[in-house]
This record gives structure tokens, C-alpha cells and sequence, in this order.
């Protein structure tokens, strides 16, 4: 007869990463694929928005079609993992994106708008959207999301905040290829803030986010997470709506959407970021603009609209310079869009990182 051995006691703790050693020895570890774009000294401006209750005679209103390429796959997940049957692929399980009854792959309007919101919050003087509550207290006061609709940072006042719907609309972008390719996604842990001393500043948060492009995804072969996702080289269509926006306010959002020569920002989209995937390449194609209350009583008084309100070819390139001129202005911080722009500037010659994510 022979004695079995009992089994050790769990500790209870996770799996750790084969490198949070390192991670715990302070910055030891090679660069990391992302920067921490700084707060601007002073405190955010906060203002009552516009309102969605007219039309303002000294506002802008209108819409933006848009062409989004993929640089590198993209991967937006609906959060469940299906069979591979479901979506005709060979894989067993995988981890789907949005998809029509036509085949086509779709970008969900939220996730671009926090997509893009994230970099117009850098680069005007405005508050964090969302913070845990885990870190609230590193959170910089001034910081911290607007709680009161009659007092909204930049920001807030164009997307929204507690209580206010803000003045832009995404639809869903939507591929304008049918199908999908097959990828494979390291695991990728979750930040760990508490272990790397460049995320604060004297005990506080010091800034926002933001991950560099690459020259390529890393591609682990037949090895990681299975995800659908849109191939390099395919393209998205959307539309975004805005009313009541000041000059400066659509430029802002056009220089986030890389439509400055001098600031080429280019979007990092989805999951997959820090080993390289998400980069998408923006393309304006035409801007239907409505200024003044005339000119709002004329479109909808017809029911066709008008081909002058369309502003497209050198019109649009024009106009777009006009809102950009303002923004830099009015309301763009330039120290944070210096940061930012040589964080998202494309094309670029990085290669993503090897190792651990």
C-alpha cells in the first residue's frame, strides 16, 4: 500500500505573466509600444454646451462621409466567442466581429467615437471621459469626468457626458468588401499601472494613453486567440452627423481624423494594438454643411438638396483648412498634438515589439 500524496494549497492568485517580475523591478523591461501623452497645465474651461434645442444661427451643422482603409488587421469584438461553423470559418471556436446577412464586417458607431473622442480630448484641454474607481483617487482633480451638464470641458460639450447627449453622430462603418480573414492574437494582459513607475507623476496619473502604429501586426501563426477580422487593405464607409459646432470645433475633429498636412494622426482602432493591429487610414470624401438659418429653412423646404451644399474636390480641401486655421486658434492645446502626432503618425518605420504584451 502506498500513501498519496495530498495536493499543495492553492494560493488563489491568477496566473502572472512570465515577465511581472521584471515588471516589479521598476522600468527594466524594453520600451513599451505606447507614450503617455501629458495633461495641459492649466485646468480644463469648463462652459455650457450649444443644446439640441435649435438650430444656431452661428453654429455649423451638417454631415461628413468618410472612408476608413485598413493598414493593419482590425478587430473589433462583439465580446462573445462563437463556433467557427457559425461564420464559415475552419477554425472550432473564434472570437467574432459584427457581421451582416451580406457577409459585409461592420465597425460599431461607439466604438469609433470613442475611438476618436480619446484623441480630441488630448489634444484640446479636457477632462477624462471615464476613470475606475480603483484609480480615482491618482486622478488629477481637475481631471476627472464632468459631472454637471451646465459645466462641460471640450470635450464633453461635442461627445457628451453625464446627462448630455453631445453634438456628433456615428453611424456604423461598414465594409464595403464581403468575407473576412482568419487571425491569431497573443494573449495580452491587462495594464498594470501599480507595477511601472511612468504612469505617475508625483503620485498622480501622468496623462493619457495612446499606442504607436507599426509597420505590421505580429503574426503568431497557428498560436493564440482565433479573431475575424478585416484584412489589410479593406475599406469602411460611415457617415458622421454634427449640429450646432462652432468652427473650431469641426477643425478639431477634422485634424483628428489626419486631415492636417502637418499633424498626420492617423486612428488606432479595436484590440490588438500593442502588437501592431487597428491602424486605419481616414479619407474625407465630402462635407454637406449648412450655415445660417436661411440656408437650414432652403434644405428643408425642397426635397432634393442642393449640389452647393455639398462641398467636395477643392471646395472641401478649402473649407476643411478653414475649420483647421480655426481650431489651431481657438482650442487646440499644440504641446499635447506635438505628442500625440509622433505617437499616430503614419507611415511609419516601427516594427512591433517581440516578447511579452
Amino acid at each position: 500500500m502506498t500513501n498519496t500524496p495530498r495536493p499543495k494549497p492553492r494560493s488563489g492568485n491568477p496566473p502572472t505573466p512570465p515577465n511581472r517580475r521584471a515588471y516589479g523591478s521598476g522600468d527594466s523591461l524594453p520600451p513599451k509600444p505606447y507614450e503617455l501623452i501629458s495633461f495641459p497645465d492649466k485646468p480644463p474651461s469648463l462652459r455650457s454646451p450649444a443644446g439640441h434645442q435649435n438650430y444656431l444661427r452661428d453654429r455649423l451643422h451638417g454631415s461628413i462621409s468618410l472612408s476608413l482603409k485598413v493598414e493593419s488587421p482590425v478587430h473589433v469584438s462583439t465580446g462573445v466567442v462563437v463556433m467557427g461553423s457559425d461564420i464559415s470559418s475552419r477554425v472550432p471556436l473564434i472570437k467574432p466581429m459584427v457581421q451582416g446577412t451580406d457577409q459585409h464586417l461592420s465597425i460599431q458607431g461607439s466604438s469609433l467615437k470613442g475611438c476618436i473622442r480619446a484623441v480630441y480630448e488630448a489634444i484640446t484641454n479636457s477632462t477624462l471621459a471615464v476613470v475606475t474607481s480603483r484609480y480615482r483617487d491618482k486622478i488629477p482633480t481637475e481631471r476627472l469626468p464632468c459631472r454637471d451638464k451646465k459645466k462641460l470641458c471640450p470635450a464633453s460639450q461635442v461627445f457628451g457626458a453625464l446627462d448630455w447627449q453631445g453634438l456628433v453622430e456615428f453611424s456604423d462603418a461598414k465594409c464595403e468588401s464581403n468575407g473576412f480573414t482568419t487571425g491569431f492574437m497573443p494573449s495580452l494582459y491587462r495594464p498594470r499601472p501599480d507595477q511601472r513607475s511612468a504612469y505617475f507623476v508625483r503620485g498622480r496619473v501622468a496623462g493619457r494613453k495612446f499606442y504607436y502604429h507599426a509597420v505590421r501586426a505580429i503574426d503568431p501563426g497557428q498560436r493564440g486567440i482565433p479573431v475575424q477580422q478585416a484584412g489589410k487593405a479593406y475599406t469602411f464607409t460611415t457617415q458622421l452627423s454634427f449640429k450646432n459646432l462652432t468652427k473650431a470645433e469641426l477643425g478639431t475633429l477634422l485634424v483628428v481624423l489626419g486631415q492636417d498636412p502637418e499633424y498626420p494622426i492617423v486612428l488606432k482602432v479595436g484590440g490588438g494594438k500593442p502588437i501592431g493591429m487597428g491602424t486605419m487610414t481616414v479619407m474625407v470624401n465630402e462635407i454637406k454643411e449648412v450655415e445660417g438659418i436661411q440656408a437650414l429653412r432652403d434644405r428643408y423646404s425642397a426635397y432634393t438638396v442642393a449640389e452647393s451644399e455639398t462641398l467636395t474636390g477643392n471646395r472641401l480641401q478649402q473649407f476643411m483648412q478653414q475649420m483647421i486655421q480655426s481650431a489651431h486658434q481657438d482650442l487646440i492645446e499644440h504641446s499635447q498634438l506635438k505628442q500625440l502626432t509622433n505617437v499616430l503618425r503614419y507611415p511609419t518605420d516601427r516594427e512591433p515589439p517581440a516578447g511579452m504584451y
